[in-house]
């Protein structure tokens, strides 16, 4: 699990500028596909962390708001270029809602496993659902639980090796809990950190989804639209909401 951009972190963040994932290789698809569901609204990340799609998106042009629960993260993002003119919200962002509404609303790499009950991650639907405008899309990139590749008995999964981190998920599978940890080496000391994230099933998100009015209008492998099958580690999905109904 890599995210934990709605919750105040046990360590510092490690280096953004040596993480893969803020690389313009993996910025600019996601830039890329938000951008083109925006039409002309606004939108609202949610979990917008230190704004690595938020501020490129933001350069487009595009009005991005922002919620999310770390303080540490905002300063971080207000430091950055163009981040004190986005309009950010320290709070919840599975309850929160906004004067207005919005075109689209998103979630990247996993924020919705931060909810960590069912029915937190169903009021983010409500929530979302409540403040988008007729034809309105929610987004969420979330990973498939790693189930099935974990060996016989063991309930420890890495994700992650290299010179700078190690990462580890741990699953609780009764609970469809995981804990994600992370080991990272700076300055010659390490340090560990840890969280608690609840896995969902792309079924269960479109049962949420379905439940506050939204249809499931595609769902691929990752943000280059590769198909989604059977073999898929992740998924991108939106959900949109139908253009006769009028949001609450």
């Amino acid at each position: 699990m890599e995210d934990q951009a709605n919750a105040e972190p046990v360590e510092p963040a490690w280096d953004e500028s040596t993480d893969e994932m803020f690389r313009p290789e993996v910025v600019d698809p996601v830039v890329d596909f938000l951008a083109d569901l925006v039409r002309g609204g606004r939108v609202l990340e949610l979990g917008i962390g230190t704004g690595r799609i938020a501020l490129p998106l933001a350069a487009r042009g595009v009005q991005v708001h922002g919620i999310d629960l770390s303080e540490e993260a905002i300063a971080t993002l207000r430091a950055k270029p163009g981040g004190a003119a986005l309009p950010v919200t320290i709070g919840n962002f599975a309850t929160t809602r906004f004067e207005g509404s919005f075109t689209l609303a998103y979630l990247v790499i996993n924020t919705i496993m931060n909810l960590t009950t069912q029915a937190e991650q169903a009021a983010c639907f409500r929530t979302v659902a409540a403040q988008l405008e007729p034809g309105g899309c929610f987004v969420i990139e979330v990973m498939i639980p790693d189930l099935r590749r974990l060996p016989p008995g063991e309930r420890i999964k890495p994700f992650h090796f290299s010179e700078e981190r190690w990462g580890f998920d741990e699953y609780d599978v009764a609970n469809q809990g995981l804990t994600s940890h992370h080991v990272t080496f700076r300055d010659g000391e390490i340090h560990y950190s840890s969280g608690p994230f609840r896995y969902v099933w792309p079924s269960e998100l479109d049962l949420m989804a379905e439940l506050v009015g939204l249809r499931l209008r595609e769902r691929w492998d990752g943000w280059t639209r590769d198909p989604f099958t059977s073999e898929s580690r992740q998924h991108v999905s939106v959900w949109e909401m139908p253009a006769d109904t009028e949001s609450g």
